[in-house]
């Protein structure tokens, strides 16, 4: 198990670039399944669950080359990849050492949609991933089995040394998939994209209807679109899928990953950092600035930067009846769940108090009793809400010793030890390492003192 030990108390200055988004590219590397011709993603990620989940498609058989880059320069390590799923070999589906891969990987559930959609027939071992709360896969099957699959839960073997009996959803069409009108029960990110991609090749119109609308699904819908497919309403939540015969190849960019940009400005605010963050596509950001600025974070546009001041102090805002502020996490456009841990972090040492709503997941605010540890005032009124008494700089946060719950509490927790006063220790930052890339060394580059132990 790695750790991370932080001296705290440093003002950081300077650029950095935000990585490419990490939601978006467990959806797109999925969909290269759906062509045998070449398929070039670039801005991609150099992160635990996206290497795990390139480790899975070579696994069953996909072609992956790295293209040479020059991206290394300026902060930047993303990567550019080609993949060619010419000759998939679907026995790998049954295997052990798919069935370890893929349990260990929540972004294995994307594989669902682009191997029923092609192949007819797909093996989903339970995926693993954060431990946040109850994060249910209902969506996804039930969504095969109105375009005409057959989901059946079964056992099929044993692992390697027999220690564990494999199991997963098995789930086959005979024929090919038939669109229709599908109305989901939740605007669920990952299960849409499921869908999309098992529609994008099946017979005649698919319907879906409480589409979920985040940047991710957009961008997903305009690569399949440029690879033959027939997708239209691609923004809304009432998307409209012609099946077309086959899909073919072509280049693609992620986006900046929006969960980043909002962490390093969660950053700069509590370490009274002067910090620009380079070309982030504001456009795509929905209402990160925004909810950060009602914490009292001043956010600058330059073009497509966003420049955070130095500032000693910052003030939450009231609602206009006087009452206290309440940030709460909501399907996009609202503010992504993904930085409620960010937004609860910021706010220990502003003016004034906020409710903070963490309304989709009821383990994700649990790591709050570490920053309580370190002096922050927090009331954990229940699994799903947390009020914070900001200290405005009158007391410091403490360094202490913890441990990475998450991805997101993880760096909310490393955020904390940077503003903290002395050493911390984060241990089981392989959490952070799964949807942040080379932390330790882009944050060290802006001052920051992050030291990497085993």
């Amino acid at each position: 198990m790695s750790s991370f030990e932080i001296i705290g108390g440093n003002r950081l200055s300077g650029e950095i670039v935000p990585q490419g988004a990490k939601n978006e590219a467990l959806q797109v590397l999925c969909a290269v399944l759906l062509t045998s011709d070449k398929v070039v993603l670039e801005n991609v990620p150099d992160i635990r669950d996206v290497n795990k989940l390139i480790e899975l498609l070579m696994l069953l058989g996909v072609r992956v080359r790295e293209l040479q880059s020059d991206q290394r320069s300026n902060q930047k390590w993303d990567k550019s990849f080609e993949f060619q799923a010419d000759d998939v070999h679907l026995d790998q589906l049954y295997s052990p050492s798919f069935y370890q891969q893929a349990t260990s990987l929540r972004g294995s559930i994307m594989l669902l949609g682009p191997l029923l959609g092609r192949y007819r027939k797909a093996m989903v071992p339970q995926p693993g991933g954060d431990k946040i709360g109850r994060r249910r896969l209902d969506t996804h099957f039930t969504g095969m089995e109105k375009l005409g699959a057959e989901v059946i839960y079964k056992q099929y073997g044993c692992m390697a040394d027999g220690s564990n009996c494999m199991s997963g959803y098995e789930v086959t069409v005979d024929d090919k998939l038939n669109g229709c009108y599908i109305l989901l029960d939740e605007a669920s990110v990952t299960g849409t994209a499921n869908i999309i991609m098992a529609s994008v090749l099946a017979q005649g119109e698919t319907v879906i209807m409480n589409a979920a609308c985040e940047p991710y699904v957009y961008q997903l819908c305009n690569m399949l679109n440029r690879m033959g497919a027939n997708i239209k309403g691609v923004g809304s939540n009432l998307l409209t899928i012609v099946g077309v015969g086959e899909l073919h190849g072509c280049s693609h960019s992620l986006l900046p990953d929006m969960i980043e940009v909002g962490s390093f400005i969660g950053m700069a605010a509590m370490t009274q950092s002067d910090i620009t963050i380079k070309d982030v596509q504001v456009k795509h950001l929905g209402l990160i600035p925004q909810v950060f600025g009602r914490l009292g974070v001043d956010i600058l546009q330059k073009g497509d930067d966003l420049y955070i001041p130095a500032k000693d102090h910052y003030e939450i805002e009231r609602f206009m009846d006087g009452s206290i502020m309440q940030i709460a996490d909501a399907p996009w456009p609202g503010f992504t769940p993904d930085l409620i841990s960010i937004a609860l972090v910021v706010a220990i040492q502003a003016r004034g108090s906020v409710l903070i709503h963490q309304k989709m997941f009821e383990s994700r605010l649990f790591f709050v009793d570490k920053l309580i540890d370190m002096g922050a005032q927090i009331i954990l009124c229940d699994p799903h809400r947390a009020t914070v008494i900001g200290m405005d700089r009158q007391h410091q946060l403490r360094g202490i010793n913890m441990v990475s719950p998450d991805i997101r509490a993880g760096v909310a927790l490393l955020i904390a030890a940077l503003s903290a006063n002395g050493k911390s220790r984060i241990d089981n930052i392989e959490q952070i390492d799964r949807g942040y890339q080379h932390i330790d060394e882009r944050l060290n580059q802006l001052g920051a003192h992050i030291v990497r132990i085993g």
